[in-house]
């Protein structure tokens, strides 16, 4: 069996489970089943980068970490990755920064990352290099003489071509993603929006999953990732689980609790969801003291001024939805910047009898999937789905809405509030064999096997 080498930005060691998410769960199986390694940075800083790898082995998952400059953080990740690329890519060209120091350093990166990387590649390898912060290293590795099966996959969204022509050099950077053999998106959305790009833009010529680009031809396909549904359901009945809703159910009263759990960023929708949830306190009186809003949104990315901002934006508008509705024993909204790990997540979810999930622009979107999982399907709750989330294409039973629309959302949330408990059920199990069917595994398992079956290339006969 070939040897898995997994490369992204950062890596994440079997050791801390507590919070580790269900990708890292799902590439840690690979990686114990190959003898694999996991490569990336180590989120740790140092004066003059010397390449030198820092090897980790914890229950049977090799990783392998290098430091960074503090240039590289700034110009590679708070620059060219989340300050040009993500917000790009999640169509906020108006967010979005173009600097050739911010390009530069994240060409740097990479090659930094194929300098290290590159002794440690086996001929018969199979490398999967994963999201936007890595997009040129197939190319890189290739021109250091690796002719491995190589698969690349995007966490996030692709853009449509007519946003993506703004990026300096875009031509430059997609060519750089024929180099891989196999590149995945989460939908078919982004799959033809990469598709349109390349016929529109670069004369490249498609046929099925397969696209052309001079005498290059690599497979492009839609391979939605999942969840540990069947983990994720367990932990909501755990000890943990249970007494966290325990503590929730009494501190409500009986009032109806809805749930939003997001990372803090502008593509996430917060303070549209706020405004559609304050819209509901002023359309429906009725429920006053009858519901609350538990926005749970830990910060991120702190140095980025637009991150900055988003947080200020939400405390304020927080502040007066309470000022305006709350009452000596109610307040509305209930707005946490702290995270939680899973177990207690599961307990959360599964107290709240609406889940509101409203990304502008996402992926994916796991969130909707653990809200769907850790429901009891005796009673369960609610999702209220943005219609622009990844989600939305596998969860099409849950309330499908607009998020910029702020009567939808108010909408939405009374008929969820009214909602027979049979169309209830009916919902939820649609939904959670959908989360069950495709889950984590199925999507690990569809994406190697593909790549495993294709055939090793010739370095230069890759683009560019």
């Amino acid at each position: 069996m070939s040897r898995l080498i997994v490369i992204s930005n950062r890596v994440s060691r079997p050791g801390t489970s507590g919070s580790q998410g269900g990708l890292a769960v799902a590439l840690s199986e690979a990686l114990r089943e190959s003898r694999g390694i996991w490569f990336g940075w180590s989120g740790e800083t140092t004066d003059h980068f010397t390449g030198q790898i820092g090897f980790s082995e914890d229950q049977g998952v090799k990783t392998a970490t290098i430091d960074l400059e503090e240039q590289d953080v700034d110009e590679y990740y708070n620059g060219y990755a989340n300050k040009t690329l993500w917000p790009l890519f999640h169509f906020r060209i108006d967010l979005a920064e173009y600097a050739r120091d911010f390009e530069g350093g994240y060409n740097r990166v990479n090659q930094r990352f194929a300098d290290t990387v590159s002794p440690l590649v086996e001929p018969d390898d199979i490398v999967w290099v994963h999201d936007y912060h890595m997009i040129p290293l197939g190319q890189m590795l290739r021109q250091r003489g690796h002719g491995n099966r190589m698969g690349f996959f995007l966490h996030i969204p692709w853009p449509p071509t007519r946003l993506l022509v703004s990026l300096p050099h875009h031509t430059k950077l997609v060519q750089t993603l024929f180099a891989y053999d196999l590149v995945g998106f989460h939908t078919e959305e982004w799959l033809e929006s990469f598709r349109h790009y390349v016929e529109r833009e670069m004369g490249g010529k498609v046929a099925g999953d397969f696209v052309t680009l001079g005498d290059r031809t690599i497979q492009a396909i839609a391979c939605p990732i999942g969840i540990n549904a069947r983990e994720f359901a367990a932990a909501a009945d755990s000890a943990e689980a249970k007494a966290i809703y325990d503590q929730i159910r009494a501190s409500l009263r009986q009032q109806a609790m809805i749930v939003g759990v997001d990372r803090l960023d502008y593509s996430k929708g917060l303070e549209e969801r706020f405004n559609g949830y304050a819209r509901f306190l002023k359309d429906h009186p009725e429920h006053h003291r009858k519901v609350v809003l538990t926005q749970i949104a830990p910060p991120s990315r702190e140095d980025v001024g637009s991150y900055r901002q988003i947080r200020a934006t939400l405390d304020s508008l927080a502040g007066r939805i309470n000022g305006e509705y709350s009452d000596v024993d109610w307040t509305p909204i209930r707005y946490v910047n702290q995270g939680y790990p899973r177990d207690k997540l599961a307990g959360i979810y599964r107290a709240a009898p609406i889940g509101l999930v409203t990304p502008l622009r996402d992926g994916m979107n796991l969130v909707a999937k653990e809200y769907v999982a850790a429901q009891d399907p005796d009673d369960p709750g609610v999702l209220i789905l943005s219609r622009f989330a990844g989600a939305a294409m596998q969860l099409r039973d849950a309330l499908l809405i607009n998020p910029y629309s702020p009567e939808e959302m108010s909408d939405a949330i009374q008929r969820a509030l009214a909602m027979p408990l049979d169309e209830r059920r009916r919902r939820w199990r649609a939904m959670m064999d959908s989360v069950e069917s495709q889950d984590i595994g199925w999507w690990r398992a569809d994406f190697t096997a593909r790549l495993t079956a294709l055939r090793d290339v010739e370095p230069d006969r890759v683009p560019g």
